[in-house]
């Protein structure tokens, strides 16, 4: 039985928590909880998700680490349940690049009014940090339609490794990831 916890500072798609039993990960969580601790506690539901656990058992550990860790609780993490997360990150993971100042980043889109699957993404590429970027374009700057009008969130786990990377080797990124996603049967914006 594997118990050790997991750093803050480790990457979600490294899954620290990958050969930790259930049990060991329901205790990690209760303590980070108990400390307010919001990395340790990000990597319990992380894993949990990884593992596709239930979506009621997900939404609760998020509401109640949200409740006890708030200000802590690292910016991978999404705020809501999205069933086809742990894809993203298979199909992000295939891709790798050079150093640079460019990033690699995916919007969250809400289409619960209008299409049967509730969540789509975006694909992008900015020098601007994910956040940054997604600000910009919610207040309509360089802003693209379906994330300024059904953006919701930046799903920063699946690219963190695509971040500070080269503009030439983003671009191209941003295509390929954008038609490797849809090709999974995800519905996808973006991907210039």
């Amino acid at each position: 039985m594997t118990t050790s916890a997991a750093r803050p500072a480790d990457r979600p798609a490294d899954r620290p928590l990958r050969l930790s039993t259930r049990a060991a990960i329901d205790s990690m969580f209760d303590a980070a909880l108990a400390a307010a601790d919001g990395g340790s506690g990000a990597h319990c539901i992380h894993e949990l998700w990884m593992r596709d656990e239930l979506q009621l058992n997900i939404e609760a550990a998020l509401e109640r680490l949200w409740r006890h860790a708030a200000a802590s609780i690292p910016e991978w993490l999404p705020m809501r349940y999205i069933d086809w997360l742990p894809l993203a990150y298979q199909v992000a993971s295939r891709f790798h690049a050079d150093r640079g100042r460019s990033n690699v980043y995916l919007v969250l889109l809400d289409y619960r009014d209008s299409r049967d699957e509730p969540y789509g993404v975006y694909v992008g590429m900015s020098r601007y940090a994910p956040a940054v970027r997604f600000d910009q374009h919610k207040a309509g700057i360089r802003s693209a339609g379906c994330v300024l009008k059904r953006g919701i969130e930046v799903l920063t786990g699946p690219t963190l490794h695509l971040q500070h990377i080269q503009r030439a080797q983003a671009a191209k990124i941003e295509q390929q990831l954008a038609e490797a996603l849809h090709a999974e049967g995800l519905f996808v914006q973006g991907g210039h």
